[in-house]
């Protein structure tokens, strides 16, 4: 559905974005990540047709952007960071407007209307003036519009910005309603969120691709090790939370015992593995021959936030090396 192949974005000196390549498919939920400045607001420019990309190739439902960019927006429904509405307009005359404009068949424009404003919960305030409106209000409205003419795409950027804590619920359950028909690209700094909606995470970082995988994938490619939560019953005060780290710490296998809890008649420990081991048989066994109440035993990924930070950490590293050695290089030149 969204093809993007050596995608490059200069603003004069500056690689905005720096030969990226990536493909979404039909009915997935990605979210895109990155730190401010690395990328993701050009390059949701360059899929939306409002920018076009110095180099590469990217294509919309089969369209190139370039080529056909029409086309390309015909298919695709946008919600900019501050949505794009006309305050002094009431909202369903707004809708109207945009239908119009969509060039949506009159004989289907109120009852498509009808539908999209039941959908993000604004058919409340149907006749209200837009710049009346709470923010999270505003916010729905903006993705009224996006979703008015059924697009095969929808490209979101903080679609909850500004909502109440009710209103993402209702929002992320809206996303997930338009995913399989829809393919929708999220990009958010809430890694909750994108951990709640998304299959797949496309990260960038200073202009370039650093990953686009599953969370759970990149959780055990970055980790390369093995976490286990061990939840023991301890009402009675037994056992010892000394006695179990120990005994934990001597499993072959076992690179680090972490005691993460202890109250409410229960002992709660982090277990790490060393690289490629498997130690879970072996904590069962220790547990259970040690005579202990075993009440939980689970495997621990790294959050999103986790992989996000170590990720981009990693490339701004490197692109700070990078910076170093030019420089070097350049004054080398000149003092030759």
């Amino acid at each position: 559905m969204i093809k993007v192949e050596g995608l490059t974005k200069r603003y004069a000196r500056t690689i905005a974005v720096d030969n990226i390549s990536f493909a979404v498919e039909k009915g997935q939920i990605v979210g895109f990540l990155g730190p401010n400045g690395a990328g993701k607001t050009t390059t949701m420019r360059v899929l939306t047709c409002f920018l076009p990309p110095s180099a590469g190739k990217v294509t919309v439902a089969g369209f190139d952007v370039l080529e056909s960019p029409m086309e390309v927006k015909k298919r695709i429904g946008y919600l900019p960071e501050t949505p794009p509405l006309y305050p002094e307009m009431e909202v369903v005359e707004y809708l109207d407007f945009v239908g119009r404009l969509k060039g949506i068949e009159a004989r289907n424009l109120r009852r498509r209307i009808g539908e999209v404003m039941e959908r993000c919960a604004v058919a409340d305030v149907q006749n209200k003036i837009i710049s009346k409106l709470s923010k999270g209000y505003r916010q729905r409205v903006g993705l009224a519009q996006a979703i008015l003419h059924n697009p095969d795409v929808l490209i979101l950027d903080e679609p909850t910005s500004g909502l109440d804590p009710q209103q993402i619920i209702h929002t992320r359950e809206l996303i997930h309603s338009l995913a399989g028909d829809h393919t929708i690209i999220l990009s958010t700094h809430i890694l909750s969120e994108v951990e709640h909606s998304c299959e797949r995470v496309i990260i960038i970082s200073s202009g370039r691709l650093v990953a686009i995988d599953s969370v759970d994938n990149l959780t055990n490619r970055l980790r390369g090790s093995e976490a286990v939560a061990v939840e023991l019953d301890s009402a009675d005060g037994r056992p010892n939370p000394g006695e179990v780290q120990q005994r934990l710490e001597q499993i072959a296998g076992v690179s680090r015992v972490l005691m993460k809890d202890s109250k409410n008649g229960r002992l709660l420990f982090e277990v790490e593995s060393l690289q490629g081991r498997q130690i879970r048989p072996d904590l069962a066994r220790t547990v259970v021959n040690s005579g202990w109440s075993l009440n939980e035993m689970r495997s621990v990924g790294l959050s999103l936030e986790d992989i996000f930070l170590q990720l981009t950490a990693s490339e701004q590293r490197d692109e700070q090396r990078k910076q170093q050695r030019e420089k070097e290089v350049v004054k080398v030149g000149a003092d030759q």
